[in-house]
């Protein structure tokens, strides 16, 4: 701890300082006068806090009260505490020795708390005054000196040192003036005869009563009192008792007898007749709670009995007869009020960080709360609890301060703000409570990526679009609040054939619409695809991407185009048809092809026009022209066919082909070309053949035996040996090393083999080679 006391400009200033729960907490003291003017000089709390003058509007330095009116104002420019308005100690505290207002500095960033206390010093601006500036007395002659007489009390508002101090009474003969204090320590006096009256010398007295306050310097205030003299009365009356103590419960309702005084007279008729009020120094505020009646002597209550502005109330009363000379006597009552649960817990919040960042690290303070009650004992402890289903925790402070703090991490998409309910409780037998409810508002930060609502999309665009056509919206959630759920779309840099991306389509930031820039053609680009990235304007940005596939879609605007028979020089084809032939034959077909896909592809063919319809027709779908009837020799030998080609599209398109068929006796003979295919097939076959051929040859060779004995070829053809007659021109040889082999033994070496060797062959001139086979 670290304790500062200083006395600057008469203001005393006392700091005490404490650390709890992650925040720095504090106590600072102020004492200032009441009665300054607006803008007065209170305290530099700035200096006296340690805190740097740059920081503490960026920090919001800040002041709270629990008052109705803030009597104190903070300029941030210098960290000056000053007076917001006139303070009047008597107003704020009435009669309280001590007089003081709190109030709670909060600093953030980091979190600083100062609880601050400001003493009202009374200065000694109010008068003494008396009830009534003259009053009467009436004295019987008969009366013993060191008789009492109690006058009335004059009222101070100030207290301290400026209050009442005493009383001074002008000089006389006959009477002195004996200060009392009374338990409170306010002061009244009781005159005393000193020398007995004589009604017949002098039947009246006049006298000036002085009350004088401790100031400096000192104020006054005066009252005249005028004695009567009265014959002598034989009995005076008398109380049973001349001091009573009884108890009261606070807020007893008003007529609650709370005494029957007695007061008996020896005397008859009328004087022993006896009358009860206040005595002339009863203060004010007994008057004010309580009664007299003057007839039975019962005290009631007459105003409102709090224990927490009064613990105790003494009340003076005087008895007096009817009789002439009546002389009255007076007794004490005191009232012990005893304390009742009436007062309900006080909660003053102090709002610290909100909203709080949903972010925050459990401990986060939120709010600082401090709790009150009036009333004394259990009755006055007070107990703080908040619902347990919520990450909230309080944590005691100082006495009657809690702290509301995080316990748990925070998450504004699920919650963005709490309702908590604070039950603050008193200890009493009947416990009273207070709720309040603290409103606590979470506040956004960047921790989600936008969210599309598909993982990827695929979308279609037909054919020959207008340049800035709109392709789709692609739309991305992004569930924080604000700035950081604020989206913008972009597409990712690519190539689609060769070029950017960019020059294909294009997106708006901020809606995802995206465009074509182009017009697309099916039978160039069928589909591309692009990534579209949804970046947020959080700090950091936080983005996502997504794949879109675009497909083009195929529109009707291809005409078929006829491939077969083709046109030579600009003429029609022509097509020799027998006379011969039948029903049915085949003489041509049609082929054609459409650029487009699906429906917009499908052809279809129909005759259009025929010099003879009914000798010719053409399949709907193959394009195969066919006769329909064997021909006549009526029927023309020339006929000119127009064919219509037709696709599925909507609307469909078309094309026309002509032809001119020619009726002949019978078809030239014509030399058939050989197939190529047949070509291909015996040229694979002969290779094929030789390579088997040459694969056998190696493996008898690999095969073959070390050193064999040569056998020479009998004359018997059981042995034969071959000869290259068309090779080889009239000469015969033998291979001298010749290998023979049989073939058992070639069997039975190719199934022992387990591996195949390959070698190149001996090449030598064929005319030299003669291959013998031996026997078996």
């Amino acid at each position: 701890y670290l304790k500062l006391c200083v006395k600057w400009h008469g203001v005393y200033r006392f700091v005490l300082f404490t650390c709890l729960l992650d925040a720095v907490w504090g106590q600072i003291r102020y004492s200032i006068p009441e009665e300054r003017e607006h803008g007065a000089f209170v305290g530099n709390i700035a200096e006296d806090l340690g805190l740097d003058l740059d920081t503490l509007s960026a920090r919001r330095f800040r002041i709270v009260s629990g008052a109705k009116r803030q009597y104190v104002e903070v300029n941030l420019e210098n960290g000056v505490l000053f007076v917001n308005e006139r303070i009047d100690r008597e107003e704020l505290c009435e009669q309280s020795l001590s007089c003081s207002f709190h109030l709670q500095v909060v600093i953030e960033n980091p979190l600083e708390l100062y609880r601050v206390e400001v003493e009202i010093l009374d200065v000694n601006d109010n008068v003494p005054t008396f009830p009534w500036t003259e009053f009467n007395l009436d004295i019987s002659e008969s009366s013993a000196p060191g008789s009492r007489f109690p006058l009335e009390s004059a009222q101070d508002l100030d207290v301290g040192p400026n209050s009442l101090r005493t009383y001074l009474l002008s000089v006389n003969e006959h009477f002195f003036l004996d200060i009392q204090t009374r338990s409170d320590g306010s002061k009244f006096a009781e005159l005393v005869l000193q020398t007995p009256l004589d009604r017949e010398q002098q039947g009246a007295h006049q006298m000036v009563l002085t009350a004088v306050d401790g100031g400096s310097p000192e104020r006054s205030g005066t009252a005249q009192i005028d004695i009567t003299v009265l014959d002598a009365n034989d009995n005076a009356p008398v109380f049973d008792q001349s001091f009573y103590r009884v108890r009261l419960a606070e807020n007893a309702p008003k007529g609650t007898v709370v005494i029957k005084l007695n007061a008996s007279d020896l005397d008859e008729g009328p004087n022993a007749d006896i009358t009860y009020s206040f005595s002339g120094h009863a203060p004010i505020k007994v008057r004010q709670l309580f009664s007299v009646d003057p007839n039975t002597g019962e005290i009631k209550v007459k105003g409102v009995i709090d224990y927490e502005k009064a613990r105790m109330h003494e009340i003076y009363v005087q008895a007096k007869d009817k009789g002439p000379s009546a002389v009255a006597v007076h007794c004490k009552v005191l009232v012990n009020v005893l304390d009742k649960n009436d007062n309900i817990p006080e909660v003053i919040l102090t709002s610290v960080s909100t909203p709080v960042q949903e972010d925050a690290h459990p401990g986060t303070v939120i709010a600082v709360i401090s709790v009150m009650d009036k009333d004394s004992g259990e009755n006055g402890n007070v107990d703080c609890e908040i619902p347990h289903h919520i990450p909230f925790q309080l944590h005691s402070s100082f006495k009657n301060y809690y702290t509301l703090v995080t316990s748990d991490f925070l998450d504004r998409e699920a919650v963005s703000e709490y309702n908590i309910t604070l039950t603050a409780r008193d200890m009493g037998s009947s416990p009273l409570f207070t709720r309040k409810t603290i409103l606590v508002q979470v506040s956004d930060v960047n921790d989600n990526a936008p969210n599309f609502k598909q993982p990827s999309y695929t979308v279609y665009l037909t054919e020959n679009n207008a340049p800035g056509a709109s392709i789709c919206a692609i739309t991305a959630l992004d569930p924080d609040f604000g700035q950081n759920a604020y989206l913008s779309y972009s597409i990712l840099e690519g190539n689609i054939h060769g070029m950017a991306v960019s020059t294909y389509v294009s997106i708006n930031s901020d809606n995802g619409n995206i465009y074509a820039l182009r017009s697309f053609d099916h039978e160039e680009l069928k589909n591309f695809q692009i990534t579209i990235q949804a970046q947020d304007a959080g700090f950091p940005p936080l983005s996502n991407n997504v794949s879109v596939n675009v497909f083009i879609l195929d529109q009707n605007d291809n005409a078929p185009v006829v491939v077969s028979p083709v046109t030579q020089n600009g003429s029609a084809p022509m097509e020799a048809v027998p006379r011969s032939v039948d029903a049915g034959y085949l003489i041509t077909k049609i082929s054609a092809v459409d650029a487009d896909a699906g429906q917009n592809s499908r052809l279809f063919y129909q005759l259009l026009q025929a010099t003879d319809p009914s000798l010719f027709s053409i399949a709907l779908y193959t394009g195969e022209i066919r006769t329909i009837r064997q021909i006549v020799e009526k029927d023309p030998t020339r006929h000119r066919l127009v064919i219509l080609v037709k696709d599925n599209g909507q609307p469909p398109l078309s094309a026309t082909v002509s032809i001119i068929l020619s009726v002949v006796d019978s078809l030239p003979d014509t030399k058939p070309d050989l197939d190529l295919n047949l070509y291909l097939v015996i040229g694979l076959g002969a290779v094929s053949f030789l390579l088997l051929i040459t694969i056998l040859v190696i493996i008898v060779l690999k095969c073959q035996k070390p050193k064999p004995k040569a056998i020479k070829m009998p004359p018997a053809n059981r042995n034969s040996v071959i000869s290259r007659n068309s090779m080889i021109s009239q000469r015969s040889s033998t291979i001298a090393d010749s290998t023979l082999i049989s073939s058992d033994n070639l069997r039975k070496n190719l199934n022992e083999s387990n591996f195949f060797f390959f070698f190149f062959p001996d090449i030598r001139p064929i005319s030299d080679i003669t291959i013998g086979l031996g026997h078996s």
